[in-house]
């Protein structure tokens, strides 16, 4: 026979990622907004807690949860620590509401003698006063001494008292609650995991010389013009030793001539003497040494920027791991080692490693061991290489190791791949992750794929960060759609998401391609890249504006605050993004077309505005410094991709003069 048993129903808990398998993300002094189904049986009435912790600590913060509507409650807590919380929601019967609701009908029924009514409810305030301390004891007894003393009216007025309906939700009989379990999980990220700039560039071609590399010294005034165009991340390729067996020559040639510096993707050369071995914990010695790295790494803190490296899990076949751990690796039937491929691709300078060989174990914490050690000289952004061909499992091993002594790590999962890999990856740890933004231009298929990013489950775990291109995609609308369809993606890029990324170039529209594929011609990758930084047709101008705008209108620092709205045109992309409080609302109009001028009438979501002065409001363009005056919600503009393809209204509320 049970001697205890659930007081409450809770269901649909929300949000509950894949029955808590996998926590949901938020950003220091975001909010998480908890929805559940709570009854039980009966005409009791019920009450409800939300609860939540940092994990490991023992005692709870928690608020009350409001009744939404037929047996919907939610409750709201905010998040100010970069670590993981729990949370979960506990529901009790309300005998003290459910005795208010019992005097109050009978009272207003006319029935006499509700003596022992009155005595009920001295009753339970006298048992509060048990469970309080100090004045709230003081104040609960004094309470119950009105109540068994007063007429029927004068305890109908006390029952509704504010103060003693605080004093007994704060107090109540909880004996038999029903609290959810195990509790859902949040992790809490730095605010740069959700809002920030990433700028890419090749550390050896930092000067765009293209007959001598650059070393880390040599690297300021590629950051420093990074800084001026308000980006806030520098990104490097793998920065570490490159192998020379196989090593692969200009444009992915399969012989390198001399001179040539080789794939940086190419990684280690025990031959370079270098104190780590040659490996992923040493750098390339034309790039400079360690201590080279660790001044450059101070610089750009400095400035009020943080570096990004990339992990890339390859060897090369002169990285140290091959000869002293060869079981690492996928063996051949000959018993040699199997270089990379990715038919009809060959990467004859590379050898991936086995994560599932007998001696994985000690392979998963040499690989953690990689992240820590750069962690430890201050890096805390990691693009990660191709994580959708290693198990999800290993992330979930690295990620959580990682992130337990450096809980400020943000790695940014590159997987082009299947969505639900992609997917997959985000729950088990990455902080944001690549999309397929790269490839998508139509009006549909944008509004489609960012409506699911934006405003679906998805939003709770999986933060996209808008790469435009990268060293190793051109996509082909950038190489036929010249200097407008660079301008057209940029501000796609920096107002579709809070955070995002280029690879530069992009600012100079560099867009010359092998024929056919979305590969660049002279890939960088390869050789030494030259360069004029500042070359005639460039967009660097249109970068800065984009990101002083985006620092200067909080909307824009959100991630889950898209919405599209119509427009008249299938060229025009038109959506919003707003505060909760309505203080910064920004409107955008895109030009998808690259070649003509398109235009057509919009529909502004004004009912989203708040309180405005008759139908009129002011949109202030800030691309093009001009100021409109629109009045309701359908409105006309026109957008020339020559000279300027994109509005990006803020909105001022007349009323608000």
């Amino acid at each position: 026979m049970l001697s205890q048993f659930p007081a409450a129903v809770i269901e649909k808990l929300e949000p509950l990622l894949d029955g808590g398998r996998y926590p949901i993300k938020r950003v220091v002094g975001e909010d998480v907004v908890v929805e559940a189904d709570i009854f039980k049986d009966g005409h009791d009435l019920v009450a409800a807690s939300l609860k939540w912790r940092v994990l490991g600590q023992t005692s709870w913060h928690e608020t009350a949860m409001k009744l939404v509507d037929n047996d919907r409650w939610r409750g709201i807590f905010s998040v100010y620590e970069n670590a993981t919380y729990e949370y979960t929601v506990e529901a009790w019967t309300d005998v003290f509401g459910g005795w208010q609701h019992e005097f109050a009908a009978k009272f207003e029924a006319g029935l006499a003698n509700l003596t022992s009514e009155k005595l009920e409810g001295a009753a339970l305030l006298t048992a509060a006063a048990k469970r309080a301390r100090g004045a709230d004891a003081k104040r609960l007894r004094e309470f119950a001494e009105q109540m068994r003393s007063s007429t029927d009216a004068v305890i109908n007025r006390l029952a509704r008292s504010g103060e003693l309906e605080v004093l007994m939700a704060t107090y109540a009989a909880r004996s038999g609650a029903t609290q959810y379990t195990p509790p859902p999980r949040v992790k809490v990220d730095r605010v740069a995991a959700r809002t920030a700039a990433w700028y890419e560039f090749f550390p050896r071609s930092a000067e765009g010389l293209a007959d001598r590399g650059s070393t880390f010294r040599d690297c300021l005034e590629r950051v420093d013009d990074a800084r001026a165009m308000g980006f806030d991340v520098i990104y490097f390729p793998p920065i570490h030793p490159i192998g020379l067996t196989n090593r692969k020559g200009r444009n992915n040639s399969v012989t390198c001539a001399p001179g040539e510096p080789g794939v940086p993707y190419a990684i280690g050369n025990r031959n370079v003497g270098a104190p780590n071995g040659g490996g992923h914990k040493d750098v390339e010695p034309s790039l400079g040494t360690l201590e080279d790295f660790a001044w450059l790494e101070k610089e750009i803190r400095k400035r009020g920027m943080e570096i990004a490296l990339d992990f890339a899990i390859n060897c090369s076949p002169d990285h140290p791991y091959v000869a002293e751990h060869p079981e690492w690796f996928y063996k051949r039937p000959d018993g040699t080692i199997k270089y990379a491929e990715n038919p009809p691709k060959k990467y004859e300078d590379i050898y991936p490693l086995n994560f599932r060989c007998p001696n994985w174990q000690e392979l998963w914490d040499e690989m953690t061991s990689i992240i820590l050690f750069w962690a430890e000289r201050g890096v805390r952004n990691f693009r990660v290489d191709n994580p959708h061909t290693k198990p999800v499992a290993f992330w979930e091993y690295l990620i959580a190791k990682v992130q337990a002594k450096f809980p400020d790590t943000i790695l940014l999962s590159e997987a082009f791949t299947r969505p639900k890999m992609m997917k997959a990856l985000a729950k088990a740890g990455f902080t944001q992750s690549y999309t397929y933004f790269t490839w998508r231009t139509e009006k549909a298929e944008l509004e489609e794929y960012f409506t699911e990013l934006t405003q679906t489950e998805m939003s709770e775990y999986f933060r996209g960060n808008l790469f435009t291109n990268t060293p190793d995609i051109l996509p082909f609308h950038l190489q036929t759609g010249g200097r407008p369809v660079f301008q057209i993606r940029a501000v796609l890029a920096a107002t579709l998401s809070s955070v995002y990324g280029i690879y530069s170039g992009f600012e100079l529209c560099e867009n010359a391609a092998l024929p056919g594929r979305e590969e660049y011609f002279e890939s960088e990758k390869y050789q030494l890249k030259g360069r004029n930084w500042d070359a005639p047709g460039n967009i660097k101008e249109l970068m800065t504006k984009l990101n002083r705008i985006r620092r200067e209108n909080r909307a824009l620092h959100f991630y889950d605050n898209l919405r599209f709205h119509p427009a008249a045109n299938d060229q025009l992309l038109f959506y919003s993004k707003m505060t909760p409080a309505r203080d910064s609302i920004i409107l955008v109009v895109v030009n998808l077309d690259p070649l003509f001028t398109q235009s057509g009438y919009v529909e502004a979501p004004v009912e989203d505005f708040g309180d405005i002065e008759g139908d009129s409001y002011e949109v202030h363009d800030l691309l093009g410094d001009v100021r409109y005056i629109w009045h309701g919600k359908t409105n006309y503009v026109a957008l020339h991709p020559g000279l300027q393809p994109a509005h990006i209204f803020r909105v001022r509320r007349l009323s608000s003069r």
